[in-house]
């Protein structure tokens, strides 16, 4: 099913200035350690501005990381409407094949509720321990931990509460989370295709992984904001966004420093509260903001380690574009800004094509790891450079699997086989070939660069994968609906 169009309107009808909107763009283009993905900005329920930054595009899936959980929180409140689970029953009540194994009375006692909102008495992330106490169902691993505190005393930002969470809505509704909310939120709401990473047991995460267009976020944004109602149709328990985007269990430090800090402002049910609004959050800057205060939702995919920065910016720039009231009449203004956003563009990484002269010691040359070993990706154990009727190829190997990729072209070169690629680079010089891959499904960029004379290749993440993947999966699932 194709999305449908969300209503759109020009940003001054909806009281926005479209001066905020490009200072934003300016502040963000501008800082050095963010790079920017999309954007997209309703206001009163109208999309008033999006853009994607080439080689990114509006269709394409992009791993959402963390903002996966307010997905899986959705699929607990509407399965709790059908009555399949209660947020007040027992977690273990869940599992009673693990009724026997687990003892511990924090463990027993941890509610539904507790793992909704990270107060599972944990003090600290589990997902570690629970993969090495049992790598064959994490919900288990995870129960075997001891919390060292009651449930609902304590935040533990922690992957198998959530995962635990997403586990019950799989096990009661008996389908994947996605083909679970496929009828009951994706289809309503006019979301394409989603995708979500599965473990070694079939499950899709929960915590993370999902896959899915900017648009969708927007669109999930613009339900909670509307408390849960789209279209004329109630999607969402009645006072479940109340109940999800409140302050369940507290996470500050009590200084002055986390006063400012927006992970340190309460979480609710897979939502964090925010310095202004709530908000779904993901890795390297996937944001689903929302503003109840200025009726508005801004969605984000960005590949970033200063996500407190990029909030930042938007407090800074786009809050005060938002009015009251309609503004007069500024066509000019808003024309400029829609072209703005529709050519948008990440900077191609520089280089040259195949030098002539070395044209014959470049085709054929193989390269290892320099220093024995890629420190990117382990498994990346050769590359290899070849000339061709399409022109010029790098072929990275890992772990015996082989990932052809175009260079030596001029800008962006986009591929969508074997993976959803775009490669920009060449020669920086007769000795060396630098390029650099976006994998377009995800937030990740990775360096590699070629010494002729050295016969070796070095590789470098601009921003890690968290689940490490090899490269061959770094895209979308092709299992979900």
């Amino acid at each position: 099913m194709s999305a449908r169009p969300l209503p759109s309107s020009d940003p001054a009808a909806q009281g926005v200035d479209a001066a905020g909107v490009h200072a934003f763009l300016d502040a963000l283009e501008a800082a050095p350690d963010i790079e920017p993905h999309s954007l997209m900005i309703l206001r009163h329920g109208r999309l008033v501005a999006s853009g994607w930054w080439g080689p990114y595009t509006a269709e394409r899936p992009h791993l959402l990381y963390s903002l996966s959980k307010s997905f899986t929180a959705t699929a607990a409140a509407i399965a709790a409407g059908e009555g399949l689970l209660r947020f007040d029953d027992p977690v273990i009540s869940y599992f009673p094949e693990f009724e026997a194994d687990i003892t511990d009375p924090r463990s027993r006692a941890m509610l539904v509720r507790h793992v909704a909102s990270m107060a599972s008495g944990h003090e600290a992330e589990t997902l570690p321990r629970a993969l090495a106490t049992d790598r064959a169902d994490m919900v288990r691993g995870f129960l075997l931990i001891p919390p060292e505190r009651d449930p609902g005393t304590v935040f533990a930002y922690n992957q198998p509460t959530t995962y635990s969470l997403a586990a019950i809505v799989q096990r009661v509704t008996g389908q994947p989370l996605t083909r679970y909310l496929r009828p009951r939120l994706l289809d309503p709401l006019g979301i394409g295709k989603a995708a979500w990473l599965r473990d070694r047991a079939g499950r899709e995460l929960g915590f993370s992984g999902l896959h899915a267009a900017t648009d969708a976020v927007a669109r999930l944004g613009q339900l909670y904001l509307q408390d849960g109602v789209w279209e004329g149709e109630r999607l969402l328990p009645e006072g479940w966004v109340a109940e999800a985007t409140r302050p369940h269990i507290g996470n500050g430090d009590g200084t002055a420093e986390g006063a400012l800090s927006d992970w340190q402002q309460g979480y609710g049910f897979q939502f964090w509260n925010s310095r202004h609004g709530y908000r779904g959050d993901g890795a390297y800057g996937q944001f689903c903001l929302v503003l109840p205060e200025h009726d508005a939702v801004i969605a984000t995919t960005a590949a970033t380690e200063r996500m407190q920065e990029l909030l930042n910016l938007v407090w800074r720039h786009l809050l005060p574009a938002f009015g009251p009231e309609p503004l007069p009449q500024r066509q000019d203004a808003d024309r400029a800004l829609r072209e703005r956003m529709a050519g948008l563009t990440l900077a191609p990484s520089p280089g040259k094509p195949a030098p002539p002269e070395r044209a014959r010691d470049w085709s054929g040359a193989g390269f290892t790891p320099y220093g024995g070993v890629c420190a990117a990706q382990p498994k990346l154990t050769g590359a290899a450079v070849a000339s061709g009727d399409g022109g010029w190829t790098l072929r990275l190997t890992e772990d015996g699997h082989h990932l052809d990729v175009p260079v030596g072209q001029a800008g962006w070169a986009v591929t969508d086989e074997p993976l959803p690629i775009a490669v920009s680079g060449g020669w920086a010089d007769a000795d060396t070939l630098a390029v650099d891959i976006q994998f377009l499904e995800t937030p990740h960029r990775l360096s590699v660069t070629c010494s002729l004379p050295e016969g070796t290749f070095s590789a470098k993440w601009h921003t890690t994968p968290l689940h490490n993947p090899p490269l061959r999966a770094m895209r979308a699932p092709r299992h979900s609906a």
